[in-house]
Protein backbone atom coordinates (compact mmCIF):
# COMPACT_ATOMS: atom_id res chain seq x y z
CA UNK A 1 0.00 0.00 0.00
CA UNK A 2 2.80 2.38 1.07
CA UNK A 3 4.12 2.32 -2.74
CA UNK A 4 0.97 3.26 -4.33
CA UNK A 5 -0.56 6.75 -4.82
CA UNK A 6 -2.93 8.35 -2.08
CA UNK A 7 -6.31 7.20 -3.95
CA UNK A 8 -4.89 3.76 -4.82
CA UNK A 9 -4.41 3.61 -1.25
CA UNK A 10 -8.09 4.58 0.04
CA UNK A 11 -10.08 2.77 -2.53
CA UNK A 12 -7.96 -0.71 -1.41
CA UNK A 13 -8.93 0.52 2.40
CA UNK A 14 -12.70 0.37 1.65
CA UNK A 15 -12.89 -2.35 -0.57
CA UNK A 16 -10.83 -4.29 2.46
CA UNK A 17 -13.72 -2.83 4.49
CA UNK A 18 -16.50 -4.16 2.59
CA UNK A 19 -15.83 -7.57 1.89
CA UNK A 20 -14.80 -7.22 6.15
CA UNK A 21 -18.27 -6.57 6.73
CA UNK A 22 -20.04 -8.83 4.36
CA UNK A 23 -18.03 -11.63 6.23
CA UNK A 24 -18.45 -10.79 9.73
CA UNK A 25 -21.17 -10.16 12.62
CA UNK A 26 -22.79 -6.34 12.27
CA UNK A 27 -21.44 -6.38 15.93
CA UNK A 28 -17.59 -6.31 14.64
CA UNK A 29 -18.68 -3.31 11.69
CA UNK A 30 -18.31 -0.67 14.43
CA UNK A 31 -14.48 -1.76 15.02
CA UNK A 32 -13.72 -2.14 11.62
CA UNK A 33 -14.60 1.38 11.04
CA UNK A 34 -12.57 3.02 13.89
CA UNK A 35 -9.41 0.70 12.73
CA UNK A 36 -9.49 2.20 9.20
CA UNK A 37 -10.66 5.68 10.59
CA UNK A 38 -7.31 5.12 12.81
CA UNK A 39 -5.42 4.08 9.62
CA UNK A 40 -6.26 6.81 7.13
CA UNK A 41 -5.35 9.28 10.00
CA UNK A 42 -2.05 7.90 10.14
CA UNK A 43 -1.39 7.31 6.42
CA UNK A 44 -2.72 10.64 4.67
CA UNK A 45 -0.59 12.97 6.42
CA UNK A 46 2.47 11.09 5.59
CA UNK A 47 1.27 10.79 1.97
CA UNK A 48 1.42 14.83 1.95
CA UNK A 49 4.80 14.53 3.42
CA UNK A 50 6.23 12.08 1.00
CA UNK A 51 4.59 13.91 -1.48
CA UNK A 52 5.90 17.80 -0.75
CA UNK A 53 9.45 17.19 -0.17
CA UNK A 54 11.24 20.78 0.56
CA UNK A 55 15.16 20.36 -0.62
CA UNK A 56 18.44 22.90 -0.17
CA UNK A 57 20.49 23.38 -2.74
CA UNK A 58 22.87 25.80 -1.59
CA UNK A 59 23.05 27.76 1.66
CA UNK A 60 26.24 30.37 1.84
CA UNK A 61 27.30 34.04 3.13
CA UNK A 62 28.98 36.49 1.44
CA UNK A 63 31.25 39.12 3.69
CA UNK A 64 31.56 42.69 2.48
CA UNK A 65 33.90 44.37 5.93
CA UNK A 66 32.93 46.34 7.23
CA UNK A 67 29.30 47.19 5.57
CA UNK A 68 27.61 44.10 5.33
CA UNK A 69 26.88 40.44 5.35
CA UNK A 70 24.91 38.46 2.39
CA UNK A 71 23.05 35.13 3.29
CA UNK A 72 21.90 33.30 0.14
CA UNK A 73 19.61 30.52 -0.38
CA UNK A 74 18.55 28.19 -3.18
CA UNK A 75 15.45 25.91 -2.51
CA UNK A 76 13.10 23.86 -4.28
CA UNK A 77 9.97 21.56 -3.47
CA UNK A 78 7.11 19.41 -5.36
CA UNK A 79 5.02 22.30 -3.94
CA UNK A 80 4.90 25.88 -4.54
CA UNK A 81 7.21 27.68 -1.91
CA UNK A 82 5.54 30.59 0.27
CA UNK A 83 7.58 31.22 3.42
CA UNK A 84 11.19 31.59 4.44
CA UNK A 85 12.86 32.75 7.34
CA UNK A 86 16.75 33.30 8.50
CA UNK A 87 17.86 32.80 11.76
CA UNK A 88 21.08 33.89 13.05
CA UNK A 89 22.77 34.09 16.51
CA UNK A 90 25.89 36.18 17.29
CA UNK A 91 28.86 34.92 19.07
CA UNK A 92 29.39 37.21 22.14
CA UNK A 93 28.40 37.31 26.05
CA UNK A 94 24.57 36.89 27.16
CA UNK A 95 23.04 35.22 29.98
CA UNK A 96 20.17 34.58 27.72
CA UNK A 97 20.27 32.47 24.48
CA UNK A 98 18.90 35.40 21.85
CA UNK A 99 18.08 34.78 18.21
CA UNK A 100 17.16 37.02 15.92
CA UNK A 101 14.94 35.91 12.95
CA UNK A 102 14.39 37.34 9.96
CA UNK A 103 11.33 37.12 7.25
CA UNK A 104 13.19 36.78 3.72
CA UNK A 105 11.33 38.61 0.64
CA UNK A 106 11.25 36.21 -2.13
CA UNK A 107 8.62 35.37 -5.37
CA UNK A 108 7.09 31.94 -4.22
CA UNK A 109 7.76 29.27 -6.61
CA UNK A 110 8.54 25.24 -6.76
CA UNK A 111 12.66 26.96 -7.12
CA UNK A 112 13.28 29.98 -5.12
CA UNK A 113 16.51 31.46 -4.71
CA UNK A 114 16.56 34.48 -1.89
CA UNK A 115 18.97 36.42 0.28
CA UNK A 116 18.67 38.54 3.06
CA UNK A 117 21.43 41.37 3.76
CA UNK A 118 22.96 42.01 7.22
CA UNK A 119 23.39 46.07 7.27
CA UNK A 120 26.03 46.75 10.03
CA UNK A 121 25.15 50.22 9.42
CA UNK A 122 21.47 49.42 11.05
CA UNK A 123 23.40 47.64 14.09
CA UNK A 124 26.20 49.54 14.66
CA UNK A 125 28.87 47.21 13.29
CA UNK A 126 30.33 43.89 14.51
CA UNK A 127 34.33 43.39 15.47
CA UNK A 128 36.51 41.69 12.69
CA UNK A 129 36.52 38.48 13.88
CA UNK A 130 32.91 38.02 15.03
CA UNK A 131 31.39 34.25 14.19
CA UNK A 132 27.72 34.01 13.63
CA UNK A 133 25.94 30.31 13.23
CA UNK A 134 22.50 30.69 10.95
CA UNK A 135 19.65 28.50 9.79
CA UNK A 136 16.98 28.50 7.24
CA UNK A 137 13.16 28.27 7.54
CA UNK A 138 11.58 26.98 4.78
CA UNK A 139 7.40 26.63 4.24
CA UNK A 140 5.72 25.24 1.39
CA UNK A 141 2.23 25.60 0.45
CA UNK A 142 0.91 22.36 1.82
CA UNK A 143 2.20 23.34 5.35
CA UNK A 144 5.59 21.19 5.01
CA UNK A 145 8.70 23.21 6.71
CA UNK A 146 12.04 22.67 6.79
CA UNK A 147 14.45 23.71 9.24
CA UNK A 148 18.34 23.59 8.18
CA UNK A 149 20.90 23.01 10.32
CA UNK A 150 22.85 26.13 11.93
CA UNK A 151 26.30 26.96 9.82
CA UNK A 152 28.76 29.06 11.09
CA UNK A 153 30.29 32.13 9.03
CA UNK A 154 33.00 34.36 10.47
CA UNK A 155 32.73 38.04 9.79
CA UNK A 156 36.33 38.53 8.91
CA UNK A 157 38.27 41.31 7.60
CA UNK A 158 39.13 40.10 4.18
CA UNK A 159 40.24 42.71 2.52
CA UNK A 160 44.19 42.11 4.19
CA UNK A 161 46.29 38.89 4.49
CA UNK A 162 46.16 38.58 8.11
CA UNK A 163 49.00 36.37 9.57
CA UNK A 164 48.85 34.88 13.20
CA UNK A 165 50.70 33.95 16.32
CA UNK A 166 49.08 32.60 19.22
CA UNK A 167 50.10 31.98 22.99
CA UNK A 168 48.57 30.60 25.64
CA UNK A 169 44.46 32.15 25.04
CA UNK A 170 46.00 35.24 23.46
CA UNK A 171 45.84 35.38 19.78
CA UNK A 172 47.13 37.93 17.33
CA UNK A 173 46.66 38.74 14.10
CA UNK A 174 48.89 41.16 11.92
CA UNK A 175 49.27 42.07 7.93
CA UNK A 176 52.07 44.74 7.88
CA UNK A 177 55.31 44.29 10.11
CA UNK A 178 57.77 41.48 10.19
CA UNK A 179 57.64 38.74 12.57
CA UNK A 180 59.81 40.92 15.05
CA UNK A 181 57.04 43.02 15.65
CA UNK A 182 54.84 40.81 16.12
CA UNK A 183 56.34 39.10 18.70
CA UNK A 184 56.96 42.37 20.65
CA UNK A 185 53.45 43.36 20.67
CA UNK A 186 52.66 39.51 22.03
CA UNK A 187 55.92 40.24 24.57
CA UNK A 188 54.16 43.18 25.62
CA UNK A 189 50.37 41.24 25.87
CA UNK A 190 51.83 38.44 27.92
CA UNK A 191 54.14 41.12 29.91
CA UNK A 192 50.82 42.99 30.72
CA UNK A 193 48.64 40.04 31.69
CA UNK A 194 51.49 39.52 34.49
CA UNK A 195 51.76 42.78 35.65
CA UNK A 196 47.77 43.13 35.60
CA UNK A 197 47.29 39.66 37.46
CA UNK A 198 50.29 40.82 40.14
CA UNK A 199 48.36 43.86 40.66
CA UNK A 200 44.79 43.43 41.17
CA UNK A 201 44.70 39.43 40.79
CA UNK A 202 42.31 40.07 37.65
CA UNK A 203 43.01 37.24 34.94
CA UNK A 204 41.86 36.13 31.73
CA UNK A 205 39.17 33.57 31.82
CA UNK A 206 38.63 32.54 28.32
CA UNK A 207 39.97 33.16 24.93
CA UNK A 208 40.87 36.45 23.07
CA UNK A 209 41.54 37.95 19.86
CA UNK A 210 43.86 40.88 18.71
CA UNK A 211 43.75 42.33 15.44
CA UNK A 212 46.75 45.09 14.74
CA UNK A 213 45.74 47.92 11.58
CA UNK A 214 48.16 49.44 10.47
CA UNK A 215 47.55 52.51 11.89
CA UNK A 216 44.89 54.62 13.39
CA UNK A 217 43.35 55.47 9.44
CA UNK A 218 42.96 51.85 8.45
CA UNK A 219 41.32 51.04 11.91
CA UNK A 220 39.07 53.49 11.16
CA UNK A 221 38.24 52.36 8.37
CA UNK A 222 36.83 48.75 9.52
CA UNK A 223 34.65 50.63 12.23
CA UNK A 224 30.84 51.68 11.26
CA UNK A 225 30.55 54.78 13.03
CA UNK A 226 34.74 55.97 13.72
CA UNK A 227 35.53 59.14 15.33
CA UNK A 228 38.81 60.84 14.26
CA UNK A 229 41.04 59.96 16.91
CA UNK A 230 39.97 56.75 17.83
CA UNK A 231 43.63 54.30 17.99
CA UNK A 232 42.39 51.45 19.90
CA UNK A 233 38.57 49.33 20.73
CA UNK A 234 38.12 46.38 23.15
CA UNK A 235 35.11 44.93 21.78
CA UNK A 236 34.76 43.55 25.45
CA UNK A 237 31.35 41.02 24.94
CA UNK A 238 33.18 39.77 21.87
CA UNK A 239 36.32 39.03 23.75
CA UNK A 240 38.09 41.01 21.07
CA UNK A 241 40.46 43.97 20.48
CA UNK A 242 40.96 45.80 17.13
CA UNK A 243 43.99 48.33 17.34
CA UNK A 244 45.82 50.74 15.12
CA UNK A 245 49.76 50.11 15.43
CA UNK A 246 51.96 50.94 12.81
CA UNK A 247 55.38 48.99 12.54
CA UNK A 248 56.67 52.14 13.25
CA UNK A 249 55.22 53.55 16.17
CA UNK A 250 55.68 50.32 18.35
CA UNK A 251 55.93 52.63 21.46
CA UNK A 252 52.92 53.72 21.68
CA UNK A 253 51.06 50.42 20.66
CA UNK A 254 52.50 49.08 23.43
CA UNK A 255 50.67 51.33 25.92
CA UNK A 256 47.69 50.85 23.25
CA UNK A 257 48.12 47.04 24.03
CA UNK A 258 48.22 47.00 27.56
CA UNK A 259 45.35 49.26 28.06
CA UNK A 260 43.02 47.64 25.85
CA UNK A 261 44.02 44.47 26.79
CA UNK A 262 42.88 45.32 30.32
CA UNK A 263 39.37 45.91 29.31
CA UNK A 264 39.05 42.75 28.37
CA UNK A 265 40.11 41.12 31.72
CA UNK A 266 38.32 43.13 33.66
CA UNK A 267 35.43 42.48 31.97
CA UNK A 268 35.68 38.79 31.70
CA UNK A 269 36.63 38.97 35.75
CA UNK A 270 33.18 41.34 36.50
CA UNK A 271 30.50 40.96 33.66
CA UNK A 272 27.49 39.96 35.30
CA UNK A 273 23.77 40.58 34.55
CA UNK A 274 22.89 43.34 36.99
CA UNK A 275 25.73 46.05 37.21
CA UNK A 276 28.66 47.46 34.97
CA UNK A 277 32.14 48.64 36.87
CA UNK A 278 32.09 52.80 37.48
CA UNK A 279 34.08 54.21 34.59
CA UNK A 280 36.53 55.67 36.78
CA UNK A 281 37.54 52.07 38.03
CA UNK A 282 37.54 50.57 34.79
CA UNK A 283 39.52 53.46 32.98
CA UNK A 284 41.74 53.96 36.24
CA UNK A 285 43.19 50.03 36.16
CA UNK A 286 43.34 50.08 32.02
CA UNK A 287 45.59 53.40 32.59
CA UNK A 288 47.34 51.84 35.22
CA UNK A 289 48.19 48.77 33.63
CA UNK A 290 49.64 50.74 31.00
CA UNK A 291 53.12 51.17 33.14
CA UNK A 292 55.10 54.02 34.77
CA UNK A 293 52.27 57.60 34.52
CA UNK A 294 52.84 59.64 32.04
CA UNK A 295 53.81 62.78 33.12
CA UNK A 296 50.97 64.79 31.75
CA UNK A 297 48.39 62.63 34.09
CA UNK A 298 50.39 63.71 37.25
CA UNK A 299 50.70 67.35 36.02
CA UNK A 300 46.97 67.36 35.21
CA UNK A 301 45.79 66.16 38.85
CA UNK A 302 48.19 68.56 40.66
CA UNK A 303 46.65 71.65 39.12
CA UNK A 304 42.94 70.81 39.18
CA UNK A 305 43.83 70.08 42.78
CA UNK A 306 45.27 73.33 43.63
CA UNK A 307 42.64 75.07 41.64
CA UNK A 308 39.76 73.35 43.30
CA UNK A 309 38.71 71.86 40.16
CA UNK A 310 38.61 67.88 40.70
CA UNK A 311 35.53 66.15 39.31
CA UNK A 312 33.91 63.94 42.31
CA UNK A 313 33.78 60.36 42.18
CA UNK A 314 29.97 59.97 41.75
CA UNK A 315 30.43 62.11 37.90
CA UNK A 316 33.42 59.83 37.19
CA UNK A 317 31.35 56.49 37.75
CA UNK A 318 28.81 57.94 34.25
CA UNK A 319 30.81 57.83 30.96
CA UNK A 320 33.37 60.33 30.86
CA UNK A 321 32.79 63.94 29.22
CA UNK A 322 32.97 65.09 25.59
CA UNK A 323 35.04 67.71 25.91
CA UNK A 324 38.93 66.99 25.87
CA UNK A 325 40.06 69.29 28.83
CA UNK A 326 37.16 67.32 30.92
CA UNK A 327 38.06 64.37 29.56
CA UNK A 328 41.88 64.53 30.10
CA UNK A 329 41.48 65.09 33.57
CA UNK A 330 38.80 62.51 33.91
CA UNK A 331 41.64 59.40 32.84
CA UNK A 332 44.19 60.95 34.99
CA UNK A 333 42.01 61.34 38.27
CA UNK A 334 41.26 58.32 37.27
CA UNK A 335 44.57 56.15 37.59
CA UNK A 336 45.18 58.34 40.71
CA UNK A 337 42.48 56.75 42.59
CA UNK A 338 43.50 53.23 41.25
CA UNK A 339 47.11 53.88 42.20
CA UNK A 340 45.86 55.25 45.75
CA UNK A 341 43.84 51.72 46.56
CA UNK A 342 46.11 49.44 45.13
CA UNK A 343 49.14 51.40 47.20
CA UNK A 344 47.07 51.93 50.07
CA UNK A 345 45.23 48.94 50.65
CA UNK A 346 47.04 46.35 48.39
CA UNK A 347 45.91 43.72 45.64
CA UNK A 348 43.40 41.12 47.60
CA UNK A 349 41.40 44.16 48.18
CA UNK A 350 41.47 44.93 44.79
CA UNK A 351 41.00 41.44 43.45
CA UNK A 352 37.98 41.34 46.11
CA UNK A 353 36.42 44.02 44.91
CA UNK A 354 36.38 42.96 41.37
CA UNK A 355 34.75 39.99 42.38
CA UNK A 356 32.13 41.47 44.34
CA UNK A 357 31.45 43.44 41.34
CA UNK A 358 31.35 40.23 39.65
CA UNK A 359 28.63 39.24 41.79
CA UNK A 360 26.19 42.34 40.69
CA UNK A 361 26.65 44.06 43.36
CA UNK A 362 26.02 47.85 43.94
CA UNK A 363 28.42 50.79 43.60
CA UNK A 364 28.72 51.53 46.96
CA UNK A 365 27.41 48.18 48.29
CA UNK A 366 30.80 46.78 46.53
CA UNK A 367 33.34 49.66 48.54
CA UNK A 368 31.30 48.92 51.70
CA UNK A 369 31.85 45.32 51.76
CA UNK A 370 35.47 45.08 50.60
CA UNK A 371 36.94 48.85 51.87
CA UNK A 372 34.57 49.29 54.04
CA UNK A 373 33.71 52.82 53.48
CA UNK A 374 31.72 54.40 50.19
CA UNK A 375 32.75 56.14 46.93
CA UNK A 376 32.01 59.47 48.55
CA UNK A 377 34.21 58.31 51.89
CA UNK A 378 36.77 57.08 49.24
CA UNK A 379 37.00 60.29 47.13
CA UNK A 380 37.55 62.48 50.85
CA UNK A 381 40.09 59.66 51.84
CA UNK A 382 41.83 60.26 47.98
CA UNK A 383 42.10 64.16 48.28
CA UNK A 384 43.63 64.05 51.51
CA UNK A 385 45.92 61.37 50.27
CA UNK A 386 46.86 63.93 47.75
CA UNK A 387 46.82 66.88 49.96
CA UNK A 388 49.49 65.20 52.66
CA UNK A 389 51.68 64.28 49.04
CA UNK A 390 51.90 68.42 49.66
CA UNK A 391 50.30 68.90 45.75
CA UNK A 392 48.26 71.17 46.10
CA UNK A 393 51.99 73.54 46.53
CA UNK A 394 52.70 72.75 43.12
CA UNK A 395 52.58 75.82 41.10
CA UNK A 396 49.56 75.25 38.97
CA UNK A 397 50.44 74.88 35.04
CA UNK A 398 49.24 77.50 32.44
CA UNK A 399 47.22 76.52 29.75
CA UNK A 400 49.86 76.45 26.91
CA UNK A 401 52.05 74.47 28.81
CA UNK A 402 49.57 71.37 28.67
CA UNK A 403 50.08 71.18 25.20
CA UNK A 404 53.34 70.07 25.35
CA UNK A 405 52.97 67.43 28.06
CA UNK A 406 53.31 63.81 27.41
CA UNK A 407 51.19 62.14 25.09
CA UNK A 408 49.31 64.82 22.28
CA UNK A 409 45.95 64.94 23.40
CA UNK A 410 44.14 62.91 20.39
CA UNK A 411 46.90 60.28 21.12
CA UNK A 412 45.79 60.11 24.62
CA UNK A 413 42.25 59.39 23.62
CA UNK A 414 43.50 56.46 21.43
CA UNK A 415 45.18 54.95 24.43
CA UNK A 416 41.79 55.09 26.40
CA UNK A 417 40.10 53.64 23.66
CA UNK A 418 38.05 56.63 22.48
Amino acid sequence: LLQESGTEKLAKLFKLLKHQVSRDMAGRTAFIIVAVCLMLSAVIPSLAYAETIIAIQSSSTKVEFPSKITFNLTASSSATITGIRLRYTVDRESFAYVFNDAFVEFTPSKTVTANWVLDMQQIGGLPPGTSLNYWWLVTDETGNQLETVPQQTEFNDNRYQWRKLSQGTVNLYWYQGDDAFANQLMSTAQEALVRLEKDTGAALTKPIKIYIYAGSQALQGATIFPTEWTGGIAFTEYSIIAIGIAPNNLSWGVRAMSHELTHLVVHQMTYNPYNQLPTWLDEGIAVYNEGPPDPAFVALVKRALANGQLISLQSLSSPFSAYSDAASLSYAQSFSVVDYLITTYGQPKMLELLNTFHEGSSYDGAFEKVYGFNMNELNAQWMQYLQKQNMSKVKPLTAPALVGLGLPLQNMMSVWGW
